[in-house]
């Protein structure tokens, strides 16, 4: 890797993430020694120990001084590391080469061919999807994503032969603009992450620097609707896709059948009939939309866009069915901005249209439920029945005046709860028949499997 020739040892800060695991896995297999530290131990953290990678759990600098060669190690952190975690104030002062997830990526894409799926909401199923076509096309690829496939289990795909790279370009911190891709698609450019950005329009900005960033003969495909800025001249093609409505890229005779979604993809060479997509969701049309249009202007057939798609099993915590039966449907989903919500309500009433539907809501960050209380409480009235657990406070320290009683004083809808996480599972044993919706992007997962536990017990009752 350029500028990285002298490295030997990769280790990281932060190892459990999503986007960290991804290149710890990477460089496990290049044939680096990879190790790192994260505070808890998750799924993802085990899974990287079983596959040879050292993690601890405590903050031990002593540890880093006895197993790190400085001049051949290189550290990758993340934004959310602490200031004051002694092993980041231990490297920092120990002169070692330090970069950002975002830079690392940066610096593995642009030795390739890179598609970049970029957008507030959306990006981790659309760049999932287009791993998945490329991986079963000609053209292969090597890809980095933002979930666990559910095809593959795991967040990385490898293919030395392939030129080609998929990323997903996240907007946090501004980590996107570490990428020059040749071709890259735009899913939204709601108001999220104010606490980095500060306003909407800050944001809208950060997008379109990316966009611009697109390498000349390249493309870039936007959700209609959204305005970027283009380069004056012919050096980069501009494309828009959408759902229904006549774009560049759209679907015609959008049918469910039997819980899968069939349609005929329209694009500006002509039209692919019949596309078969078994993975459950009407957002996840549009997302197949916008993931089939990066591959086709990357070259991916007809054929083979049309076999990927059918054989697309989705991603975990995306609209992911964990349990099934004549009286319950529990659901997990990563939803956690009003507009993801409003998504993943619609696609399980289009779906489960005779069904009530039960959702279990855990806000995430205390800053965005403070910005975005009013928007949550919108969507949450689509609801049946609202449960609301306590904030998930991530990367944040407390905000005076700001819990989960912003958004469930706004909730219209009389029939609602406010539930402390510690005592959800004794409450949920009186959950009643229907679609259970569970949502956020904290730890509510780690109360998918008792809740199912619950519901299959019900099932004899």
């Amino acid at each position: 890797m350029i500028g990285l020739t002298h490295i030997k040892q990769v280790y990281f800060l932060g190892i459990g993430g999503i986007g960290m695991s991804a290149l710890a896995r990477y460089f496990k297999h290049a044939g680096y020694s990879v190790s790192g530290y994260d505070r808890t131990e998750t799924k993802l953290t085990l899974a990287l120990q079983a596959e040879g990678i050292d993690v601890h759990y405590d903050d031990r600098a002593e540890w880093l001084a006895e197993h790190l060669q400085r001049e051949t190690c290189l550290v990758v952190y993340t934004p959310a590391v602490p200031a004051d975690l002694a092993e980041r104030i231990f490297i920092e002062t120990n002169d070692f080469t330090m970069k950002k997830r975002s830079e690392v990526l940066g610096m593995i894409c642009h030795e390739l061919q890179c598609c970049a799926v970029a957008g507030t909401h959306g990006k981790t199923s659309v760049s999932t999807m287009l791993a998945h076509i490329l991986h079963n096309s000609e053209l292969g690829c090597t890809a980095f994503m933002g979930g666990i496939s559910k095809n593959y289990q795991s967040n990385l795909l490898l293919d030395a032969k392939s030129d080609w790279v998929i990323a997903e370009a996240d907007e946090f911190d501004r980590s996107f603009l570490q990428l020059f891709p040749n071709l890259a698609v735009i899913t939204s450019m709601d108001a999220d992450h104010l606490d980095i950005y500060g306003t909407e329009q800050a944001i809208v900005d950060s997008f379109n620097a990316f966009a611009g960033q697109v390498k000349d003969g390249g493309s870039v495909v936007v959700k209609k609707g959204l305005v970027v800025d283009q380069k004056p001249g012919d050096a980069i093609r501009y494309y828009t896709y959408s759902l229904k409505e006549q774009a560049d890229f759209y679907a015609e005779n959008i049918e469910l059948v039997d819980e899968a979604y069939q349609f005929d993809l329209v694009h500006p060479k002509g039209k692919i009939e019949g596309v078969r997509l078994n993975y459950p969701g009407l957002m996840n049309v549009e997302n197949a939309i916008a993931a089939s249009s990066l591959a086709l202007l990357a070259g991916v057939t007809s054929e083979e866009l049309m076999t990927a798609l059918a054989a697309y099993q989705g991603v975990k915590r995306r609209f992911d069915i964990q349990y099934r039966s004549k009286r319950f449907i529990l659901i997990d989903d990563y939803a956690h901005h009003p507009e993801e919500l409003k998504a993943t309500i619609a696609s399980v009433r289009d779906m489960f249209s005779d069904r009530k539907v039960t959702g279990i809501f855990q806000p995430h960050l205390f800053s965005r439920t403070r910005d975005f209380a009013d928007g949550f409480a919108r969507e949450l009235n689509l609801l049946d029945e609202i449960i609301l657990l306590d904030i998930y406070p991530a990367r944040e320290k407390p905000m005076e005046g700001v819990s989960s009683a912003l958004i469930f004083d706004q909730i219209e809808n009389k029939n609602k709860q406010l539930v402390c996480k510690a005592q959800f599972p004794a409450w949920a044993k009186d959950l009643g028949d229907g679609v259970i919706l569970m949502m956020g992007a904290g730890d509510i997962d780690t109360l998918v499997d008792p809740v199912k536990t619950i519901l299959m017990e019900k099932e004899h009752v």
